[in-house]
């Protein structure tokens, strides 16, 4: 009988963002040809994609728009590398999402932008590693009757859904009495409210345990990324709104737990570093070496638990209303959450104004059922149409000039 050598074609949304590198970094760790780089997908940051591009040849990349591609051209005829296909847009992303030759696609782009290619992912029946837990929150039901119909497999990258695939893998569902998602508690876990009123940008992208971008630290700041993963661990693991909990760990070393119904509970716990999350996706079911050190437990000092405090993070309770209610309302949510986010970033509003812009384009939002593409996409555009909206009421004043 003949072993087939033949290496796994992955393709990956969102190549130069922070899980995207620390894929690549996974694949070249592992070696032996286990795995081959067939697509890749990224926005403007041209130079990395093609030191990405000399490193792993492969034969597709997208990036946003036209001056990228011809940069990207140009870097690479500089340095005699082989033009892959270059394609612009989401037209671009839904072709490496779908690339022929891609066994896995790691969707790691940051917000709506990965929505659709994501899907279409599922639909060609790939195995999809899921870093962009926006995709679950806008279309869950959509995304996994796609995943059901096709028999595409669907594994977490975050890392406190990994964590819990983990801690459920073997465990039959009926014993588990609830999930148990971490909080790190963010930059501002013990600051008051009226500190929070009048935090910087600078503090907010400072998280204590983690390195992500920008809009994904943000969101750990107002605990905003905690109440997603509430709606995608519920479209992941089939759990009910009130199955689902969140305590606050700062350290982060327990990266989520499962309760069973004997009262047992178990953890997963490991280094802060999401190679290992990456990994398990990409090898799953098997378990490879990792190049990563194994957690110290003789280095921890203590582990702290407690509850979040749904008073200065309210966006707790906007994530759970919003999955209680169904519909197109968590479309309307994510996409009310990402301009509020961007406002701030751009010191527009501050950081206690976010949950305020959220929740006012949840209450004028008119719900749809979830259950086809445009209802979705309508949602997403109306309720941004709203944040911004709701962005100037409280938009601060530009300076004056000097």
């Amino acid at each position: 009988m003949t072993v087939n050598t033949k290496p796994i074609g992955v393709a990956i949304l969102g190549s130069t963002g922070s899980i995207g590198c620390n894929t690549l970094r996974v694949i070249e760790s592992l070696g032996g040809g286990q795995f081959r780089v067939v697509a890749l997908g990224a926005g403007h940051n041209v130079q990395l994609l093609a030191d990405q591009i000399a490193a792993h040849l492969p034969e597709l990349v997208s990036v946003e728009t036209e001056d990228a591609a011809q940069d990207l051209r140009a870097k690479l005829f500089e340095r005699d590398i082989d033009l892959p296909r270059i394609i612009i847009g989401e037209a671009g992303l839904i072709e490496v999402a779908t690339h022929a030759q891609a066994d896995c696609v790691v969707s790691a782009t940051v917000g709506a932008v990965g929505f659709v290619p994501t899907l279409r992912a599922l639909e060609a029946g790939k195995r999809v590693a899921l870093a962009n837990k926006e995709t679950l929150v806008m279309a869950g039901e959509l995304m996994t009757q796609a995943a059901s119909k096709s028999g595409a497999e669907l594994l977490p990258v975050d890392s406190e859904h990994n964590a819990l695939h983990q801690c459920l893998r073997g465990e039959k569902r009926s014993e588990v009495r609830r999930i148990i998602l971490t909080a790190s508690g963010g930059p501002f876990r013990t600051r008051t409210k009226k500190q929070m009123q009048d935090a910087t940008v600078s503090e907010a992208l400072h998280h204590p345990t983690w390195n992500m971008g920008a809009k994904i630290t943000i969101d750990s700041a107002t605990l905003m990324n905690k109440g997603l993963e509430v709606i995608e661990a519920h479209w992941l693991f089939g759990f009910k709104p009130e199955q689902i909990d969140i305590v606050v760990h700062p350290e982060s070393v327990v990266h989520s737990m499962i309760e069973l119904v004997d009262g047992s509970v178990m953890a997963q716990m490991g280094v802060t570093d999401m190679r290992h999350a990456i990994q398990y996706a990409l090898t799953y079911p098997d378990r490879h070496g990792c190049e990563l050190p194994p957690l110290d437990l003789t280095a921890l000092s203590a582990l702290h638990f407690e509850p979040p405090d749904t008073d200065r993070f309210p966006c707790i309770a906007l994530a759970y209303r919003a999955l209680r209610a169904g519909g197109t309302l968590p479309a309307a949510m994510n996409a009310a959450n990402e301009e509020a986010v961007q406002a701030f970033i751009d010191e527009r509003i501050s950081l206690t104004d976010i949950p305020l812009v959220i929740e006012a384009v949840m209450d004028s939002h008119r719900s749809q059922l979830a259950t086809e593409l445009t209802a979705i996409l309508e949602a997403d555009e109306s309720a941004r149409l709203s944040a911004a909206a709701e962005i100037q009421k409280l938009s601060k004043p530009a300076p004056l000039p000097a």
